[in-house]
C-alpha cells in the first residue's frame, strides 16, 4: 500500500476498495495511507476473486468520478512517482486501449509472445504492445463500456463451474494476438498443451468476439513500473527486493524516530 502511495503522488484519484471477508486491521492499512475522503470501503463477505473483479467492473461503469479507471490487485509494488507515466501514455495516443504496469516475465519466455510488436516512446519510457496480463491495468471508461462483455465473460465461466478459465484468454479475445492461426493450436498441443488449453477456451468462449469484435492494443512498460509480486515471475531489469528492502528500511527508521 505504501509503494503504491507513493507510486501516485500528486495525483487525484478515488479508490473504492474491496474487503473480502478481510479482517478489520485491513481497514486501518488503507486508512493510514490514504486520505479517508478519497476512500470508499466496500466489505464483501467472502465472494471471492472471479466476483470481486465483476463488482470493480460494476463500480468502475457506475462511477461518474473519472474517464480513467483502474483495475488494482492488491499483490504489486510500484516504483515511486511512476504511476503517471501509465496516464501520460494513455492520453497522449488515442490507440492505446489499455495499459498495464507490469512487464510480465511471460513476455520473454513463452512462445505464445514470440510475434511483432508495436514499440513507443513516451516520457522518456519506452512501452511495447502485449498479448496478455493479469487482471491490474489502466483505460479509459468508455472503452472498458465497450469491452465489458469480455471482462465479464472471467466471472460468468466461473459461474459454470468452468474455473481454470484463466485470464490470459480472456486478454486474448480483446487483443486477438496469436490466436487465428490453427497451425499454432496444433503445434502447441504437441509442445505445450497448456497454451493449447488457453488458445481452445479463447475459441470456446470468445469466438464472436474474434470473428466481429474490435481488436484492442494492451500496452506494458519496459521495463515495468510495477510487478507482481510472484517470486517466478517478477518484472524484469529491476532489482525489487533491494527496493522492497529499502523501503521496508526507510519505513523502520521512521518509527524509531
Amino acid at each position: 500500500m505504501k509503494s503504491f502511495r507513493e507510486s501516485v503522488r500528486n495525483l487525484r484519484m478515488k479508490m473504492w476498495v474491496l474487503m473480502d471477508a478481510c479482517p478489520g486491521e485491513y481497514e486501518d492499512l488503507f486508512t493510514r495511507y490514504f486520505d479517508p475522503k478519497d476512500l470508499v470501503l466496500v466489505n464483501l463477505p467472502g465472494i471471492g476473486n472471479t466476483r470481486t473483479f465483476a463488482k470493480q467492473i460494476d463500480i468502475l461503469l457506475e462511477q461518474n468520478d473519472a474517464d480513467l479507471v483502474y483495475f488494482a490487485e492488491d499483490d504489486y509494488f510500484y516504483l515511486p512517482n511512476h504511476f503517471h507515466l501509465m496516464i501520460d501514455f494513455l492520453k497522449t495516443y488515442p490507440d492505446v486501449d489499455f495499459v498495464t504496469p507490469y512487464d510480465h516475465l511471460d513476455c520473454y519466455t513463452l512462445e505464445l509472445h514470440r510475434r511483432p510488436k508495436w514499440l513507443r516512446v513516451c516520457g522518456n519510457h519506452h512501452w511495447r504492445t502485449a498479448a496478455t496480463t493479469c487482471l491490474t491495468f489502466l483505460t479509459r471508461r468508455k472503452t472498458l463500456q465497450q469491452a465489458e462483455q469480455a471482462f465479464r465473460s472471467y466471472q460468468q465461466t466461473s459461474d459454470h463451474h468452468r474455473t481454470s478459465y484463466q485470464d490470459a484468454s480472456m486478454w486474448l479475445s480483446l487483443t486477438k494476438e496469436g490466436v487465428v492461426r490453427p497451425i499454432d493450436f496444433f503445434r502447441w498441443v504437441a509442445k505445450d498443451p497448456w497454451l493449447a488449453k488457453i488458445l481452445l477456451k479463447v475459441w470456446w468462449f470468445g469466438w464472436s468476439r474474434l470473428i466481429f469484435g474490435k481488436r484492442y492494443r494492451l500496452w506494458a512498460p519496459v521495463p515495468g513500473i510495477a510487478t507482481h509480486l510472484d517470486a517466478l515471475a517478477m518484472s524484469p531489469a529491476i532489482d525489487w527486493p533491494m527496493l522492497m528492502r529499502e523501503q521496508l528500511c526507510a519505513s523502520e527508521e521512521t518509527l524509531t524516530r
